[in-house]
C-alpha cells in the first residue's frame, strides 16, 4: 500500500491559513488531516463543520477529519457535507461505534477508527471487517507539538499483525510526535499513513516533505 503524508493544519500559520494550506498542497502533501475538537471530549477547541467548508473551497486535497468530540455522531452528517473524504471517530466515544461508522458510509465517506494511549489495542478489532482505516494516538490527543509516546510502536506492530490477519486493505495511520526522529521506526511498525504537523510546517514545507517521503 502505498504511503502518504495527511499533513496536519492544526501547526499550520492560521493567519494565513488558505495560503499555508495550498503551500503544503503544492509541496506534495497527499491528504490534509483536520483535527476537530470540542473541548470536552479533550481539553482543547478547533473549529466546526461551516469553517472545514470554507476551508475546502482553498485545497483539493482529501480531507482526512479527526473528531474528537463527545458525540460524533451527532456531527457526522454535516462534516461529510463539508468536505470530509475520510471521517475518524474514537472508540472511547461515548456514541455507539458502530452507528457512526453507519453514518459515515451513508454519507459517503471512508469509515475509520481511532484509539487514544491508554485504550487497548484489542478495542480496534471489532471493527476491523468494515473500516477503511485505523489511526492510532502517538501522544495525547487535543494539543499538537508533544513528544511521541515511545509505547506507540509496539502498539503499531500489534495493530499491523491485526490487519493483515483481516486480509483486507486497511490503512494504518498514526498520529503525534511523528518527526524525521521517530519517522523510521514508525514505518518500520508498519504504518502507511503519516500524519505531522509541526515537523513539516516549521521552515521549508516543500523541504520538509521531500525529506519524509525520502525515508519512505
Amino acid at each position: 500500500m502505498k504511503k502518504l503524508i495527511s499533513i496536519s493544519m492544526l501547526s499550520a500559520d492560521f493567519t494565513r491559513l488558505g495560503a499555508h494550506l495550498q503551500e503544503a498542497e503544492k509541496a506534495g502533501t497527499d491528504w490534509l488531516h483536520v483535527d476537530i475538537m470540542d473541548g470536552h471530549f479533550v481539553p482543547n477547541i478547533t473549529m466546526g463543520p461551516d469553517q472545514v467548508a470554507q476551508i475546502r473551497k482553498t485545497v483539493d486535497l482529501p480531507f482526512d477529519v479527526h473528531l474528537m468530540i463527545t458525540h460524533p455522531l451527532s456531527y457526522i452528517e454535516r462534516f461529510a457535507k463539508a468536505g470530509a473524504d475520510t471521517i475518524t471517530v474514537h472508540v472511547e466515544s461515548p456514541d455507539d461505534t458502530d452507528a457512526c461508522l453507519d453514518a459515515i458510509e451513508k454519507f459517503g465517506c471512508h469509515p475509520a477508527v481511532v484509539i487514544s494511549p491508554e485504550t487497548p489495542v484489542d478495542a480496534v478489532k471489532p471493527c476491523l471487517d468494515r473500516v477503511d482505516m485505523v489511526l492510532v494516538m502517538g501522544v495525547h490527543p487535543g494539543f499538537g507539538g508533544q513528544s511521541y509516546i515511545p509505547e506507540t510502536t509496539n502498539r503499531l506492530k500489534a495493530i499491523r499483525q491485526m490487519i493483515d490477519a483481516s486480509g483486507r486493505d486497511i490503512r494504518l495511520e498514526v498520529d503525534g510526535g511523528v518527526n524525521f526522529k521517530t519517522l523510521p521506526e514508525i514505518l518500520d511498525a508498519g504504518v502507511d499513513t503519516i500524519v505531522s504537523g509541526s515537523c513539516l510546517f516549521k521552515g521549508d514545507i516543500a523541504e520538509n516533505i521531500r525529506k519524509f517521503k525520502k525515508l519512505f
